[in-house]
């Protein structure tokens, strides 16, 4: 199971554009950087570096706040229809960085650009929980592009990166190679989520941590449908076993209706046998300068005392 869809373009087609992502509450918001500038009837307007890009967000059921911005949109994308450039051109990628980091940003069949900037503070919170500490082993599942995982890797951990679109880890190590990691100790694996952590429990292959993002529903191996609501509390045990119970850490996150921040703490601390009190909970949110405000998922994680 995987978010990606296409593959990395070569790399002569990006050079030509290199603005600056700044995101998270410790990263101003610049002329270079991400801004979310408005949000409403259904849609999101958001600027990533100096590309301007208008897509759905069906949580956004408030009106429009700044209707002239609207129109400054370089990329749109409408359901059933996909993409349209302003300029007329098939849309290509272009490259932005968050810190250390640099990503590969472009418009995929679903909507996506490829990156998630209410993923930030997460991002943060990784470098935090990694600073100072001996190497750990991280296990990134559903790990779409690799943010989270060039995050930790940035902080010294050595990382298996899984996610079950072959393309999805193709662009991934593009973004590696792009944030000069292309020789960190990352493990790129192409493979269904579930059926992996079993056959690393088989294996008795132990981690220090563990993130993982799943999806709302999807196909796992042989076409097996996934629903989170069904698999998800499976799927957290078997982290935990993965993790001898004890993890350095463990991040959840979330974009599925009925699971809010409280819900995943439930779940979270239910596998990993902490008290509710022990497990950080919030919001995944971005606020834009016009008022408008999205709430686009949720997060539980932990960390050792």
């Amino acid at each position: 199971m995987g978010k990606g869809h296409l593959e990395p373009p070569p790399t002569d087609t990006l050079s030509h554009r290199i603005p600056v992502l700044a995101l998270g509450d410790d990263a101003p918001v610049d002329d270079n950087g991400y801004e979310l500038i408005d949000a409403g009837d259904g849609r999101r307007l958001e600027r990533f570096g100096d590309v301007i890009v208008d897509r759905p967000a069906p949580i956004a059921d408030q009106p429009i706040r700044d209707l002239s911005a609207w129109a400054r949109a370089d990329l749109k994308f409408r359901r059933y229809a996909g993409w349209e450039s302003i300029a007329d051109t098939e849309p290509g990628p272009w490259l932005v960085r968050h810190g250390e980091l640099t990503f590969e940003l472009r418009p995929t069949e679903t909507g996506q650009v490829g990156l998630f900037p209410e993923q930030a503070s997460n991002w943060a919170w990784l470098r935090g929980a990694l600073h100072g500490e001996e190497p750990f082993s991280v296990m990134n599942l559903f790990a779409y592009t690799g943010a989270a995982t060039l995050a930790a890797a940035a902080s010294g951990a050595s990382v298996t990166h899984v996610d079950g679109s072959r393309p999805t880890v193709a662009w991934a190590r593009r973004n590696a190679e792009l944030s000069g990691l292309a020789a960190a100790p990352i493990r790129w694996i192409v493979d269904d989520v579930e059926a992996f952590v079993a056959r690393e429990l088989r294996r008795d292959r132990r981690y220090d941590a563990v993130i993982l993002d799943p999806p709302s529903y999807g196909h796992g191996r042989g076409g097996r449908a996934w629903r989170l609501e069904d698999r998800l509390g499976e799927l957290l045990d078997a982290c935990a076993a993965a993790t001898n119970g004890d993890p350095a850490f463990a991040l959840l996150t979330a974009h599925t209706p009925g699971f809010d921040a409280g819900r995943l703490g439930e779940e979270l601390a239910r596998s990993f046998h902490r008290r509710p009190s022990e497990v950080e909970t919030g919001e995944l949110e971005l606020r834009a300068k016009s008022g408008a405000h999205l709430r686009l998922g949720a997060f539980a994680r932990i960390i050792r005392g």
